[in-house]
């Protein structure tokens, strides 16, 4: 993936296949749910001490929209070379893996609605390709925080039953939308074009 002159390394560019596409759909289960509840356990321990209904709102609606965005986003930190559209695809393809393994455990372990679980599975799928859209403009931080932003307001409004079907919905819908708007918007131009490194070769 990259090409030494002389002192440089150029990163060369690079769109992925098929194959590529399934491992980063596939990391959303391996790499980014592992992350996830790796990270929560410590997040746990820091709520736990508060009465159960802050506990709960300390861990789920404001720990976890933190955590699963970042875990979401995080394999797609080393990628190089890819056009801002592929970023955007392989974010959306890592949300969509951790969606589902999250919908499997909801249906499966938990017994949620399935009519209730089903969107989400794409939810994820778009706030993370929200987030890569940030990598892929170099403004990661900003639709970071927009992502954690519509995963706060979902869980937030889950806490209160039928409340969700106003604020989380009107995120999961936000979410969808933004996410198609962000698409629309990238190009097959090459995110870091402009990315050169300086080798680790020592010179005298």
């Amino acid at each position: 993936m990259t090409a030494s002159r002389d002192d440089k390394k150029i990163i060369t560019h690079h769109r992925p296949d098929l194959r590529e596409k399934l491992f980063f759909c596939i990391s959303g289960f391996i790499i980014s749910v592992p992350l996830t509840l790796f990270i929560g356990t410590f997040t746990d321990h820091l709520c736990a001490v508060m009465p159960i209904f802050y506990a709960t709102l300390c861990t789920t609606a404001i720990f976890t929209p933190f955590i699963e965005e970042f875990a979401k986003a995080y394999p797609l930190f080393y990628r190089h070379g890819e056009t801002e559209k592929s970023i955007f695809t392989l974010g959306f393809l890592v949300g969509l893996g951790f969606g589902l393994s999250e919908f499997f455990v909801y249906i499966l372990a938990l017994g949620a609605p399935v009519s209730i679980r089903l969107p989400m599975i794409f939810f994820h799928a778009a706030s993370t390709s929200i987030t890569a859209y940030g990598i892929a403009t170099k403004r990661p931080a900003r639709f970071y925080l927009t992502a954690v932003a519509l995963h706060f307001s979902n869980n937030f409004s889950a806490l209160f039953g039928p409340f969700w079907f106003i604020g989380g919905v009107a995120a999961v819908v936000i979410a969808y939308f933004l996410s198609w708007r962000f698409y629309r918007k990238t190009s097959e131009r090459f995110f870091d074009f402009e990315c050169i490194e300086k080798s680790t070769e020592f010179k005298p």
